[in-house]
């Protein structure tokens, strides 16, 4: 697709491949690695960071939604892709078609699911969901042997999997990290007592990867890690980490401005002093959140500078002082330009928010470039 607008995201696919190496170092010999590439890979794109993964001996990927996981499948990803996501009745007929792995929480995706999969004279693999604690999907731990007995007596569907999610893994010393392991080794016991065995146990995210070796389990759940994003500061120590996406754009026009006159929507900032402003062509329909008014910064000419006035949906401004500025010089709203660095765990914490959120908030309209 033709562009003119040099605002881009550029996602590095040898940092994220050397990110799910360091995060395969972690695990013990046998321990397989589910990384998820949800949301359009946490806006890093959701192909090109499949395929990187993949040649990077990632086992599986994770999807939230059954249409994500379609997408992969005709882009030609061919390793195991695990649903996340209870499956719409609707969705089921696409899931046995695209080779999808379900998760299952209820007795009605049971029976919708065998359905699907029998009037395609298939035997499809499914991950039965525990909750253990975090109360977002999964059968309660005392109904969680009647959910497996119900996949088991249904010959169109093959038990594959249990698992559960782990509510403050953020944070290693959490007591509830502690009990909801307890809750799914005794969930993983009774099924085994029942004569069910249970290929693959999962439970860890990526902060449970890096922090809590003990959840490893069959198999661990990366996410935001393999993004270069550290879930706590605490973990940096633990494993290295290199940020995989840099939001780039140019300074467009470039203009003096007096003392006292205000600048953008509302006036709301005014130089004390004659100074240049610098517009940049990127805003909040592109995810550079109006909150930023008057408190974020980017990097021109190597220098943090502050945003000037109020961010417009197509538009920054940037306050430049007196440093010879001219349009199309570089400008980076997230990553590294010379010495400085913005980082998404910066613009999280001016934002009251995470990185995940930073990452995930890039716009579509903003092109992904993939560099090897």
């Amino acid at each position: 697709m033709t562009r003119w607008r040099p605002t881009v995201a550029e996602v590095d696919l040898g940092a994220i491949a050397a990110n799910c190496r360091a995060l395969r170092g972690l695990l013990r010999p046998g321990t397989a690695h589910l990384q998820v590439v949800k949301a359009n890979a946490y806006g890093h794109g959701d192909v090109a960071v499949a395929s990187a993964c993949v040649d990077a001996g990632v086992d599986r990927l994770g999807v939230a939604l059954v249409e994500e996981g379609v997408r992969l499948r005709d882009a030609g990803i061919d390793v195991p892709i695990l649903v996340l996501g209870e499956t719409h009745p609707s969705a089921c007929k696409e899931v046995v078609a695209h080779r999808l792995t379900p998760s299952i929480s209820t007795l009605d995706a049971v029976e919708a699911l065998a359905t699907a999969a029998a009037a395609y004279g298939e035997r499809l693999p499914v991950h039965v969901v525990v909750d253990t604690g975090m109360h977002r999907e999964g059968a309660p731990p005392e109904q969680a042997l009647d959910l497996v007995r119900a996949v088991v007596d249904e010959g169109a569907l093959e038990l594959e999997g249990l698992w559960s999610h782990l509510a403050a893994a953020e944070e290693p010393d959490h007591p509830s990290i502690g009990l909801q392991v307890r809750r799914f080794q005794q969930v993983c016991e009774e099924v085994e007592a029942a004569g069910v065995e249970v290929p693959v146990r999962h439970l860890a995210n990526s902060a449970a990867t890096i922090a809590r070796p003990d959840s490893h389990l069959d198999m661990v759940r990366t996410g935001i890690a393999c993004y270069g994003l550290y879930p706590a500061d605490r973990m940096r120590s633990l494993v290295e980490l290199r940020p995989a996406m840099r939001v780039t754009s140019a300074v467009g026009l470039v203009r003096r401005v007096r003392a006292g006159e205000g600048v953008s929507y509302g006036l709301t900032w005014a130089p004390s002093t004659e100074t240049t402003i610098a517009t940049v062509p990127i805003g909040y329909a592109d995810g550079f959140a109006r909150p930023l008014s008057n408190r974020g910064c980017v990097l021109v000419g190597g220098k943090r500078r502050r945003v000037a006035g109020t961010v417009t949906m197509d538009t920054i401004m940037v306050d430049c002082g007196d440093d010879e500025v001219a349009p199309g010089d570089e400008v980076v709203l997230l990553g590294r330009q010379g010495a400085e660095e913005i980082t998404a765990d910066e613009i999280a914490a001016a934002l009251g928010t995470i990185s995940y959120e930073v990452v995930c908030s890039v716009g579509a309209r903003v092109p992904r470039v993939h560099l090897s």
